[in-house]
């Protein structure tokens, strides 16, 4: 049985993200997920922070909750692709975590869109293990990201400028080939990253509230691989996508 037969909404799950996380009291509905560990540390630098709980996935990950504006929210790093990131987001909603705004860096399939260009995806391509899991192969290629919509009116009323897209979501970073960057072009794709596709099925499986924007970093519409502000971002920069990641939290 391939990958695209395994999705089974019949029988329940061995098991169970409540069998490993447990409801936090006091836990912040507001949360957010970053990928990098320098944007983590501006977070943890710039707000009163407490560690309120720990996930388990392979090391010990903090939680940490802080205040924003008279609300309580709680943030954390993650790890790199789908299934880990999933795995640890599904015990956040069981920990008490409601409201999860994403952001991290992704890869511009199109030159012309600048370096630390805001892209919110509508819509995730499935080129990865994950999704397939939480929705079937036979919904499309696609996972449609039901809350881009509000995430683009909230960045609006704040006055960020962003652009909506599709995302090419892959498992594997060091086989993003010439011929299947081309094809994900074709399909409409702006981006290519590592998780999006994989967390929006989780979500819409199990009716989470999930935002996602996306800042572009290296540049694959090229022929040869621009690394642009992948590992070299500017200190304000990454402080910009903190604040905004914050105004957008208190929206949601």
């Amino acid at each position: 049985m391939g990958i695209i037969e395994t999705f089974d909404d019949t029988t329940e799950e061995i098991l169970k993200p409540s069998l490993i996380a447990k409801k936090v009291e006091g836990f912040p509905e507001i949360v957010i997920v970053t990928f990098n560990k320098k944007t983590l540390d501006v977070l943890l630098n710039n707000n009163n922070t407490e560690i309120i709980s720990t996930v388990k996935a392979g090391m010990e990950i903090p939680i940490y909750k802080t205040i924003y504006k008279e609300k309580e929210i709680a943030f954390y790093l993650t790890t790199t692709g789908g299934p880990a990131t999933v795995g640890i987001l599904e015990e956040i909603i069981v920990k008490g975590g409601k409201k999860i705004l994403m952001f991290g860096s992704a890869g511009s399939l199109d030159k012309n869109i600048t370096d630390g260009h805001i892209v919110v995806p509508s819509f995730a391509f499935r080129d990865e293990g994950t999704s397939y899991h939480y929705v079937p192969a036979h919904a499309g290629d696609f996972i449609e990201i039901k809350t881009a919509n509000r995430l683009m009116e909230i960045l609006s009323e704040i006055g960020v400028p962003a652009i909506v897209g599709k995302t090419w979501t892959t498992d594997a970073v060091y086989r993003e080939t010439y011929k299947n960057k081309e094809l994900r072009k074709k399909a409409g794709c702006i981006t290519v990253e590592m998780e999006c596709a994989s967390v929006m099925a989780m979500a819409e499986f199990r009716k989470a509230a999930i935002f996602q924007f996306l800042y572009t970093a290296d540049n694959l519409d090229c022929k040869e691989w621009e690394a642009r502000l992948l590992g070299n971002m500017p200190q304000d920069i990454r402080e910009k996508y903190v604040r905004i990641a914050l105004e957008v939290s208190i929206r949601l």
